[in-house]
C-alpha cells in the first residue's frame, strides 16, 4: 500500500494542474509545513532559532522530517558554519512541492530532459540544490522504504552525488523519528561527523 501510495504521489506532480492540488492536499493537514513554506515570518522566525544553536562548536546536525528542509537553509545561509555533518532522517527534500519552495532556490544545471509544453517539445534544465556547506561536510540521507514523507529516497539527483544516502526499515513506524535515531546507520553517520577535521 505505502509503495502504491508512493507511485501516484510521484507522478501527480508531473501535471501542472496537480501540482497546486497536491501541495494543498498534501500539506494541508501538516499545518507546520505549510506555515514554513508559505509564511515568510514563521520561516524567518524558525530559521533563527535554529541558526542561534548552531555555533563555532557544533560539528553535527541531525533532522527530521521537517526538521531536515529547515536545517538545510540554516546551513546553507550560513557560509563558512564549521558543521562537518548533516543527517537527515525521513527527509521530504526531494518532493517537489517541497524542493521547488527551497530558500536558496535550486539553480538549473544545464539542459536536462526533453518535455511536451503545448505540442512542442522544449528543454526542461534540472534544478540542482545548493549544497550546505563546503567540501568538508559529509550530508547523510537515511529514509525508511515506506515512509512517505521522504518521498523521494534517494537526494543524489537533487543535491548532488556527494549525497549518501540509505534506506532503512522502521518497522510499521515507518516515519518515527525514534526509529531513526535509534538505527545503527544514523549512530554511524553522527560518529563520523564527530571524527572528521
Amino acid at each position: 500500500m505505502a509503495r502504491s501510495a508512493q507511485a501516484a504521489l510521484r507522478a501527480l506532480p508531473q501535471s501542472r494542474y496537480f501540482t497546486g492540488l497536491v501541495l494543498r492536499a498534501l500539506v494541508s493537514d501538516l499545518k507546520q509545513t505549510t506555515r514554513y513554506l508559505l509564511e515568510p515570518e514563521i520561516r524567518e522566525a524558525v530559521r533563527a532559532r535554529v541558526a542561534a544553536a548552531i555555533t563555532a562548536d557544533t560539528r553535527v546536525v541531525v533532522a527530521h522530517s521537517l526538521g531536515s528542509v529547515v536545517a538545510y537553509e540554516v546551513l546553507c545561509s550560513l557560509p563558512g558554519h564549521a558543521v562537518r555533518a548533516l543527517v537527515t532522517l525521513g527527509s521530504p527534500l526531494g518532493t517537489p512541492m517541497i524542493f521547488d519552495r527551497l530558500d536558496p532556490a535550486p539553480a538549473p544545471t544545464g539542459p536536462g530532459h526533453l518535455r511536451q509544453v503545448l505540442g512542442k517539445v522544449a528543454s526542461d534544465p534540472e534544478p540542482r540544490g545548493v549544497w550546505p556547506g563546503g567540501g568538508h561536510l559529509v550530508w547523510t540521507n537515511i529514509a525508511d522504504r515506506g515512509d512517505v514523507v521522504a518521498l523521494e529516497k534517494d537526494l543524489r539527483p537533487w543535491f548532488g552525488e556527494a549525497v549518501v544516502n540509505a534506506v532503512v526499515h522502521n518497522g510499521s513506524h515507518t516515519h518515527d523519528a525514534t526509529a531513526y535515531l535509534t538505527d545503527k546507520l544514523t549512530g554511524t553517520a553522527i560518529a563520523r561527523g564527530l571524527v572528521l577535521p
